[in-house]
């Protein structure tokens, strides 16, 4: 229920540019909400006098009343990012298992097109809402489309990737909304009826289950850690075109510039097919460069260990691990690391695993393809070398 208290209305306007389904008009100087609202809350966010309150409290929930899969698909040059492909086969295998169906929400500028494929891998139903205003990621028309939607289709379960952008969006939506959110998922299952959502905890040295009372049930899964299903070109989902009006004088923050990140780490280490990590045995902040090196050669992105992290010769961003990023890149070269379990559940999807170490015993020689025993201080730059002149001659 949403109301406006007209005592306290100064009829400024600001809900007006705020609401993105165009539902409020002033009114004899007054906000007056139409029958569009969808109770997103945005004219709370900006609405300086407090004349708005919304009550979305239930005592008594109905969960019959919440239906279906949902997964927020995220798009990234304008192309769909393959953890959205990842999230709609897990929501597959839950929405079967529920007798329910799967529903993908994409939001955007010219993103109706994208259609064709979030139906090829496993969405029933996608809601799209294409706005100007929508093509770079904002937090605020974003949070208020995406809680406008789920307040007026009571989903079941609402799945969002674990990047930046669901990192962003997912606890802005779950706070609005009150509800509960489960953040950086690996598992995900049914068990009598309500989600079991599994994460990491205590720096991914228990795994926590973890069941949400709220609805809907909300979770954050990383990417990597689900299997990517084959699309079925043959499927045609429904397709629900959502209306929005994006006032950008509505919008508090303005992107005006993206900056490059330099070319070792332009490819974000849950996209790369090759990656090369450094561990605790690479000795120095300074002797990074071998790997960097190395990685440049092979257009790689570079990663580290969590130790390598925690003494601070790599921001956590490169950290692989289950603390940190899930990876499956098509060659995983492990140069200076042990191989504790943490480590080892964060890269094991890679397709092929290369381990340089001078510690015949260590763990991660148990997971890996190939395998160098030796000091990577003359390995890797001999590596290094050898790939340059081979590369140089084809």
């Amino acid at each position: 229920m949403i109301d406006v208290k007209e005592e306290l209305c100064n009829h400024c306007g600001s809900c007006v540019k705020a609401c993105p389904f165009g539902a409020i008009q002033i009114i004899n100087q007054i906000a007056v909400i139409g029958e569009e609202c969808t109770l997103c809350g945005a004219c709370i966010q900006v609405c300086k006098a407090c004349a708005i309150e919304i009550e979305r409290k239930e005592i008594d929930i109905d969960y019959s009343r919440y239906k279906n899969v949902w997964v927020f698909a995220e798009i990234k040059d304008g192309k769909i990012r393959n953890v959205t492909y990842e999230l709609l086969g897990k929501a597959r295998q839950l929405a079967v298992e529920l007798g329910q169906k799967v529903c993908a929400v994409l939001l955007g500028r010219d993103v109706k097109k994208l259609c064709k494929d979030l139906s090829a891998y496993g969405a029933d139903k996608i809601f799209v809402a294409e706005d100007d205003s929508l093509e770079q990621y904002y937090t605020d028309p974003f949070t208020s489309v995406l809680v406008g939607l789920i307040s007026k289709h009571e989903p079941n379960i609402v799945i969002y990737p674990a990047t930046k952008i669901g990192r962003d969006l997912a606890p802005r939506v779950a706070a609005t909304l009150e509800v509960g959110l489960t953040a950086d998922c690996t598992g995900l299952s049914i068990q009598n009826g309500r989600l079991l959502q599994t994460r990491p905890a205590f720096g991914g040295n228990i795994m926590a289950d973890i069941i949400s009372v709220t609805r809907p049930q909300m979770a954050t899964v990383r990417p990597n850690v689900m299997k990517k299903g084959s699309p079925y070109k043959d499927r045609t989902a429904e397709i629900v075109e959502i209306p929005v009006r994006i006032d950008r004088k509505g919008i508090r923050t303005i992107i005006k510039e993206i900056i490059g990140m330099k070319s070792s780490d332009a490819v974000p280490l849950d996209e790369a097919d090759i990656i090369v990590s450094g561990g605790r045995g690479i000795g120095s902040k300074e002797n990074f460069k071998i790997i960097e090196d190395l990685a440049g050669v092979l257009e790689a992105a570079v990663g580290a260990s969590r130790s390598a992290v925690d003494l601070g010769w790599k921001p956590k961003s490169f950290q692989v691990g289950q603390s940190g990023t899930t990876v499956s890149p098509k060659i995983y070269i492990a140069c200076g690391i042990s191989g504790k379990i943490q480590h080892l559940v964060g890269m094991s999807g890679s397709d092929i695993i290369i381990a340089i170490n001078k510690d015949p015993e260590a763990p991660i020689f148990n997971v890996a393809d190939y395998g160098i025993v030796g000091d990577l201080n003359k390995v890797v730059p001999a590596l290094t070398e050898a790939l340059r002149k081979e590369l140089a001659s084809r």
